[in-house]
């Protein structure tokens, strides 16, 4: 019998401001058992500059520790995996934080089963 979470008891990282994360897939050997489970599911990874990454990385381990799902709040744009609310949410299921010259960096890795909200080669702009 499955478990109904209400989602209040979520913890959720929300994206406010800025464009849609860039997901893109992990293939290290350590993200191989965040991806078991019942159903197969791809382990991607983003990160995003942040003023709180210390305290965003603690709300993720905090809910798990109780044994509830942490998850990214974020803008999508047109895509056919976006809801009508132009809002996604996608599982976290790890995160860590480190800092940058200009301020910090959140990097999380999310479970996902959709290939489309995967950032290709293609799509990646020089910097």
């Amino acid at each position: 019998m499955s478990e109904e979470i209400d989602r209040d008891q979520i913890a959720y990282i929300t994206i406010v401001e800025g464009p849609p994360p860039r997901f893109k897939r992990v293939s290290q050997p350590w993200t191989a058992s965040l991806a078991e489970g019942p159903m197969q599911t791809i382990i991607a990874t983003c990160s995003m500059r942040t003023l709180n990454g210390p305290g965003l990385v603690e709300r993720c381990r905090r809910a798990w520790a109780a044994g509830r799902p942490a998850r990214l709040d974020y803008p999508v744009r047109s895509a056919s995996y976006a809801p009508a609310s132009a809002r996604a949410e996608i599982e976290i299921v790890a995160a860590r934080w480190h800092e940058v010259r200009e301020g910090q960096i959140l990097t999380l890795w999310v479970r996902t089963e959709n290939t489309e909200l995967l950032s290709s080669d293609e799509d990646d702009i020089e910097e």
